[in-house]
């Protein structure tokens, strides 16, 4: 992969899919519909931070990160797709089996909440569908990525970004109500928890040293892995929010779940967890895409 120089026009399945090297925040309309989310630039390089208690230095390719964590407008969306189906095999684009239950417990769905509660594998399936609705490559952040964007946002006044278990009343709002960080991002701090498409260690430092440094990321071996979640949530207390923060996914969250098998799509006892899309700046062919999302779709 390199970074994009220029401007590029390709064919992508049935559709042309473009690039541009112009690197500045833009507006994606999903089609069909009358939704849109806003993404901006994070400029990327060589930085020096402080993950799972470890200093590392890694280098992050620039990207786009979405300003909202992702709404349950946009993912309702998706789940409604009926050209897709609930049944195909595992490597295809499904729709998600219907929640048995409400899984927002009354906080909020239409109207700008974040969708939550959804897996990993129910949150990398919906970047797969958009990016066969417009072509464009759409993931949950790496944990290196997620930790450059929030360091850069930084500001001084973290309490008037974050909802907390201080401020929530136990319940998430609508996206966007705290003020935006510096990169113009909302709620990378508090409200939900994000995931990331990093597998779960203690040791990160000794894993960066066998993946390497440069656009690091460690790929879940199957869905049974634990995966790291950034940003804490409206449970979270105040003190303990921060960019270095880090949650590692429980099985218990699912427990509840009297299907059997256990849906792959929804976490029951978590309606504290939500995603953030980002889109890498970067060329990519088809088989490169399809392959890394066949990584997590399995």
């Amino acid at each position: 992969m390199k970074i994009l120089l220029g401007f590029v026009l390709f064919m992508m399945g049935n559709h042309l899919v473009w690039s541009q090297g112009e690197f500045k925040a833009y507006e994606e309309t999903i089609p069909n519909s009358e939704l849109a989310f806003e993404m901006v630039p994070v400029k990327g390089g060589e930085v020096k931070t402080v993950i799972a208690g470890s200093e590392v230095e890694v280098e992050v390719t620039s990207f786009w990160m979405a300003t909202n964590e992702l709404t349950y407008d946009e993912y309702t969306h998706f789940m409604q797709d009926e050209t897709f189906s609930q049944n195909e095999t595992m490597d295809a684009i499904t729709r998600p089996s219907p929640p048995y239950i409400d899984f927002t417990l009354g906080m909020g769905k239409e109207g700008g909440f974040p969708a939550n509660s959804m897996s990993l594998y129910g949150a990398m399936m919906y970047c797969k569908w958009l990016y066969n609705k417009t072509g464009h490559f759409y993931r949950p952040p790496t944990e290196a990525e997620w930790q450059m964007a929030c360091e850069a946002g930084q500001s001084t006044s973290e309490d008037d970004l974050a909802v907390t278990a201080d401020n929530s009343n136990n319940a998430y709002t609508k996206v966007g109500q705290k003020a935006a960080n510096k990169l113009g991002i909302h709620d990378m701090l508090g409200n939900v928890a994000e995931w990331t498409i990093d597998a779960y260690t203690e040791d990160y430092k000794a894993q960066l040293a066998e993946v390497g440094s440069e656009d690091p990321v460690l790929v879940p071996v199957s869905r049974k892995s634990y995966v790291t979640l950034k940003g804490g949530h409206f449970r979270s207390p105040a003190a303990e929010v921060s960019c270095a923060m880090r949650i590692k996914s429980d099985k218990l969250w699912n427990r509840r779940d009297p299907q059997i098998p256990k849906s792959r799509w929804w976490n029951t006892d978590a309606p504290f967890i939500g995603f953030r899309l980002v889109r890498p700046n970067v060329e990519m062919t088809e088989e490169e895409i399809e392959a890394f999302y066949a990584q997590y779709i399995k």
